[in-house]
């Protein structure tokens, strides 16, 4: 099983970045799809979540309106849309597959500052 996220980097406050998460080697339309950040010094979070259809999904109080996710089932690949990005959001970003079994991807940093 392979998580591969992209789309991370510098962007100033108020920017946006899409983040993407491939996924290989499991069956993509039946898991549950996360992502988690984990800023320095501070345990990993949960961001987002949508299940398996795309018909729900659930947010952190800190980025609910800012961000949006979503997956498309037929690419087997899960995306995070930031907008009105804030310092804070500064972390590594983490896709997790959850079906019994969990998996993570290796991260992508997501840096904001001016």
């Amino acid at each position: 099983v392979q998580l591969v996220e992209s789309g991370g980097g510098l962007v100033q406050p108020g920017g946006s970045l899409r983040l993407s998460c491939a996924a290989s080697g499991l069956t993509f339309r039946s898991y549950y799809m996360n992502w988690y950040r984990q800023a320095p010094g501070k345990e990993r979070e949960l961001v987002a979540g949508i299940s398996s259809a795309g018909d729900s999904t659930n947010y952190a109080d800190s980025v609910k309106g800012r961000f949006t996710i979503s997956r498309d089932n037929a690419k087997n690949t899960v995306y995070l849309l930031m907008n009105s990005l804030k310092p804070e959001d500064t972390a590594v970003y983490y896709c997790n597959a959850v079906w019994g079994m969990r998996y993570w991807g290796q991260g992508t940093q997501v840096t904001v500052s001016s």
